[in-house]
C-alpha cells in the first residue's frame, strides 16, 4: 500500500492548532462538568482528537468516497443482504421539511401527518405478511428478531406455560441463535439435508413441549423456498410452538405468498433490503416485526393507533413488553419504505420478486458451467455457486475470484457462507439490475476463470490497498489514540 494523504488517517494529517471551525462563545451560563455528570464518568483530559483545516477534512472525506464501491456505481451482488439501486425519489420525499424538521417531544396534535403516514405504514405491512399487529420500532432486523422473540416469552409467561427452547435450522442467519440467546431461550440446533431444506425427521425428533419458536428463513440462505413450510408449522404448532419467519428474503415472495398463509405466526421485516431503504455502514436500520392477533397484546409500545379524532401514540397497554427503542423507530428509513411501497403498489411489488427471481436464474443459468450450483438449475431471488472445482484443478479459491472482481468493477459476492456449499459465492442480483449487466458480469467471472492463478493470488491490482490481513483487521483496534501503543 502507498503510504500517501489519500490513505493516511486523520490523525496522520493532524498537526497543532488546525482547525476547521471556530465556535462561538457560549450564551448560557456553564456549569462545572462534575454537576452535570458523575465525577467518576469524567475522564482526565479531554481526547486528543485530530486538527486539521475544514479543507483537508473535506478532502480526506471526498478521497475516501471515491474509493469506496456502491450501489450507486457499482453492481453489488452481494448475496443475502439484497444490495439493490436506493430510488433517489424516496430520498427526496423523506428529505421534506414536514418529515426531517419534526421533534418527536412535539404535542401528538402537530404530528397527524407523520403519525398517520406510519400508521398506513403497519396496515401495509400487516397486509403484506399476513400477520395484523405490527411494531415499527425495532432498529435493524436482528432487534426485531430479538424484539418477537421477547413477546413470545411473555406470552409464554403470561400463559403460564414454561418453554424454554428455540429451534433454529442450521443454515440460518447467525443472529437467529444469538437473539434466542439474548430473549433468554436455549438454542437447539435442527440438521438441514443435503439439498438446504429442513431435515424432518431431526426436527420431529427435538419437538416436545418445551419448545416455544421455531425460526426459519423462507426462502432461505441457499436461494431455495422450502416447500414443507406448511407441514412444519402443523408440527410445531401441534405441540404449542411458534413460527417465526426471518424475513430477510421477502423480497423473494411479496405479493406471491404471505407468511401467516404458510403458518408463520411472527417475523421481521428488513425495510433496507425489501422495500431498498439505505443499507450498510452500520445503521441506521429499521427492523419492523408482525405477529398473531393473539400476540399483539404484547407489542412494544408506543403503536401508532387511529382513533376517532386522528392518530395516536398508544401505550395503555399493560402486556406490553415495553419499549424497545427510543421514540417511535427509525423515522427516516420508515418513510422511505413507505415511498417504496406507494409507488409500486400490491402489483408492483409482485413484479419487483418475480423480476428478483428472473434475474437470478437468468445469472444462475450463466455461470452453473463454470461455477456449479449444488442445489440445482432454479432459485429464488439468490443462488449459492461454487468454487471447489477451480480450488482442486488451480488452487483458485472464491476468495481469489472474489478479490479479482474488485479490478473489473463488480462488488464481490458473500462467500464462504453458507458453509453447507465448500468454497460457496452467495449471488444475488436483485431486480434493479439490467440484462446488460448481468451478462457482463458473467462474462467476467468466465474471464475470471481463465486467468493465471498468480494473477489472481495478488488481486485486487487497481485498489489502493489490495489485500488486507482480515483476520487481524476484525481482532486487532486500527486507530490507536496518539502517544498510545497500537495493539498487536
Amino acid at each position: 500500500m502507498r503510504n500517501t494523504r489519500a490513505t493516511q488517517l486523520l490523525f496522520e494529517l493532524s498537526k497543532p492548532s488546525r482547525r476547521a471551525a471556530r465556535l462561538p462563545a457560549a450564551d448560557v451560563p456553564l456549569l462545572p462538568l462534575d454537576e452535570l455528570l458523575p465525577r467518576e464518568a469524567l475522564s482526565a483530559a479531554p481526547p486528543p482528537l485530530p486538527e486539521l483545516t475544514e479543507p483537508e477534512l473535506v478532502r480526506h472525506f471526498t478521497n475516501l468516497s471515491t474509493q469506496n464501491m456502491s450501489v450507486d456505481t457499482h453492481f453489488y451482488p452481494l448475496g443475502s443482504c439484497t444490495m439493490k439501486y436506493n430510488p433517489k425519489r424516496n430520498e427526496r420525499l423523506a428529505s421534506l421539511p414536514g418529515m426531517v424538521d419534526l421533534h418527536p417531544y412535539q404535542p401528538e396534535s402537530t404530528l397527524q401527518g407523520l403519525l398517520e403516514l406510519l400508521w398506513s405504514l403497519q396496515q401495509m405491512l400487516a397486509e403484506i405478511s399476513g400477520l395484523p399487529a405490527v411494531s415499527l420500532q425495532p432498529a435493524a432486523g436482528a432487534h426485531g428478531e430479538l424484539t418477537a422473540l421477547l413477546v413470545a416469552a411473555a406470552y409464554f409467561r403470561d400463559s403460564g406455560h414454561r418453554r424454554v427452547k428455540v429451534l433454529t435450522p442450521d443454515s440460518a442467519h447467525g443472529t437467529n441463535p444469538a437473539s434466542a440467546s439474548m430473549a433468554g431461550f436455549d438454542t437447539v440446533t435442527v440438521k438441514s439435508t443435503p439439498e438446504g431444506f429442513v431435515d424432518m425427521d431431526d426436527l420431529v425428533s427435538k419437538l416436545d413441549e418445551t419448545i416455544a419458536v421455531f425460526m426459519i428463513t423462507n426462502p432461505n440462505t441457499l436461494g431455495m423456498f422450502d416447500r414443507q413450510i406448511a407441514e412444519i408449522a402443523r408440527r410445531v404448532h401441534s405441540v404449542g410452538g411458534l413460527i417465526y419467519l426471518d424475513g430477510a428474503n421477502m423480497n423473494a415472495i411479496l405479493g406471491i405468498t404471505r407468511p401467516r398463509d404458510f403458518g408463520a405466526d411472527m417475523m421481521h421485516f428488513n425495510p433496507h433490503k425489501t422495500f431498498s431503504g439505505p443499507h450498510g455502514g452500520g445503521g441506521p436500520g429499521a427492523g419492523p416485526i408482525a405477529v398473531t392477533e393473539t400476540l399483539a397484546p404484547y407489542l412494544p409500545v408506543p403503536v401508532v393507533a387511529r382513533h376517532e379524532k386522528g392518530f395516536r401514540l398508544e401505550t395503555d397497554r399493560p402486556k406490553s413488553i415495553g419499549r424497545v427503542r427510543s421514540f417511535f423507530g427509525n423515522v427516516g428509513v420508515l418513510v422511505r419504505a413507505y415511498c417504496y411501497i406507494r409507488t409500486h403498489g400490491p402489483d408492483g411489488l409482485r413484479r419487483v420478486s418475480e423480476n428478483a427471481v428472473l434475474n437470478a436464474n437468468y445469472l444462475l443459468s450463466k455461470v452453473k458451467h463454470i461455477f456449479p450450483v449444488p442445489q440445482g438449475d432454479r432459485c429464488m431471488h439468490e443462488f449459492v455457486a461454487s468454487a471447489q472445482k477451480l480450488k482442486t484443478e488451480r488452487g483458485i479459491s472464491a476468495m481469489d475470484i472474489a478479490k479479482r472482481l474488485l479490478d473489473y468493477g463488480f462488488h464481490a459476492p458473500t462467500v464462504y457462507f453458507p458453509p453447507i456449499v465448500r468454497e460457496a459465492m452467495m449471488i444475488e442480483p436483485t431486480e434493479t439490475e439490467t440484462k446488460e449487466t448481468l451478462d457482463e458480469f458473467s462474462q467476467t467471472l468466465f474471464r475470471i476463470s481463465e486467468e493465471p492463478a498468480e494473477l489472481l493470488y495478488e488481486a485486487p491490482h487497481t485498489t489502493l490497498i489490495s489485500r488486507p490481513d482480515e483476520v487481524r483487521a476484525a481482532r486487532v483496534p486500527v486507530i490507536a489514540w496518539p502517544g498510545k501503543k497500537q495493539a498487536r
